[in-house]
């Protein structure tokens, strides 16, 4: 021991050396990362060939099945009501729902949430706007008595049939 009971701090290192070793741990790095992504071989994403699906809609168009499927729909509420298993306005407003989807499906317009204004401010199909302000807004908002389902379901073949 030295006689002196005198304690000295630990040495400090300036900041430049400090620096300069952070400086080579991140070049260090980057080179690991380049070597990493380099070296690594290349993937190729191959998508998988679908297999062809055979359906009614390969031999007929797609507006023909539509309409098809609209038609028979249009038929089950007909003879739901005449089975009596619906009264004429629950007819009325299935058969509403049922062609506003059809014009929906087929031409892209919101028909199901569009009010008969709307549907005539857009200029839609005058068979559209007929079958609705005659058949099924009054069957379903007017207290009267409804309108009859079966002339409602004729309107709504109309539509289907007709539409563009």
């Amino acid at each position: 021991m030295s006689g002196t009971d005198e304690l000295y701090p630990p040495a400090q290192y300036g900041w430049g050396w400090i620096l300069l070793a952070i400086g080579v741990l991140v070049l260090i790095a980057g080179i690991a990362w380049l070597v990493v992504v380099l070296t690594r071989p290349r993937r190729t994403i191959t998508r998988p060939v679908p297999e062809p699906v055979e359906g009614p809609w390969l031999t007929a168009d797609v507006a023909t099945v539509l309409r098809q499927e609209y038609l028979g729909a249009i038929a089950q509420i007909e003879a739901d009501y005449r089975a009596g298993r619906s009264d004429a306005r629950r007819a009325n407003l299935e058969l509403s729902r049922t062609v506003r989807g059809f014009v929906n499906e087929y031409s892209g317009i919101e028909a199901p949430v569009l009010a008969l204004d709307d549907l005539v401010r857009l200029g839609v199909h005058p068979a559209l706007i007929d079958a609705i302000g005659r058949n099924y807004y009054p069957s379903i908002f007017r207290r009267t008595a409804p309108v009859d389902p079966l002339v409602g379901a004729d309107a709504a073949r109309t539509v289907v049939t007709t539409w563009y």
